[in-house]
């Protein structure tokens, strides 16, 4: 075997590209992520007093989450797909959401069955994506349609949810107006869960039984 064939065949290293800018957006959304956190945490639940910390817990959250697209672009117009940059882009996804729900769940604002639900599919594709990578000539498995769907619905019905809009009422009764904004917010959240547990079944089939009928 020639030492072209070598090289040739050699299974790409996870960590080409590591310093790509793309990799290096996502690296800074996991930045984002933990600053979000903080601020998250110190803001309170809702009808806390520090309404500045959850305004601007709010707005690093939809920075932190458009990034995502950023990077993706990045990525393919100028060329730098990397093994890393597909593995790395979803956990800072799911660093992101998955830290959101928990604290929203411990501050009661959304229901912890339903955060389990996430953490459940996202923690568990998570530790398939290792696996596959483990395998021989195994590869980084890119997130399908539903998973990418499910992320968007996820980060704006968040965005809304994180975002104190009941400043606006003044102490008064919950107006219409609000609670149909609440009510839009979890109808997001809970077909992002449908979308969740849809996509990481079609993750599974794809890697296990997909990949033996080809």
């Amino acid at each position: 075997m020639t030492d072209e064939q070598i090289v040739e065949n050699k299974k790409p290293s996870l960590f080409d590209g590591w310093n790509a800018p793309p990799n290096l957006v996502t690296y800074s959304r996991i930045v984002l992520v933990v600053v979000f956190l903080v601020l998250y945490v110190k803001a309170g639940p809702w009808g806390g007093d520090d309404q500045t910390l959850r305004w601007a817990a709010a707005i690093i959250f939809i920075i932190a989450a458009s990034t995502d697209k950023l990077d993706g672009w990045m990525a393919r117009k100028y060329n730098q797909v990397t093994e890393l940059g597909k593995l790395m882009d979803p956990i800072a996804d799911k660093l992101l959401t998955c830290g959101t729900l928990v604290v929203a769940s411990v501050f009661a604002e959304f229901p912890w069955w339903a955060t389990i639900l996430f953490l459940v599919r996202e923690i568990g594709i998570t530790v398939m994506r290792f696996f596959v990578m483990e395998r021989p000539g195994g590869k980084v498995i890119a997130a399908a349609w539903p998973g990418k769907l499910k992320t968007l619905f996820q980060c704006i019905g968040l965005s809304m949810l994180l975002l104190p809009l009941w400043v606006f009422d003044e102490g008064q009764a919950v107006p219409m107006w609000l609670s149909a904004y609440y009510f839009l917010t979890y109808a997001l959240l809970y077909v992002a869960l449908v979308l969740c547990l849809y996509s990481g079944g079609v993750y599974l089939y794809n890697t296990f039984i997909g990949s033996r009928k080809r």
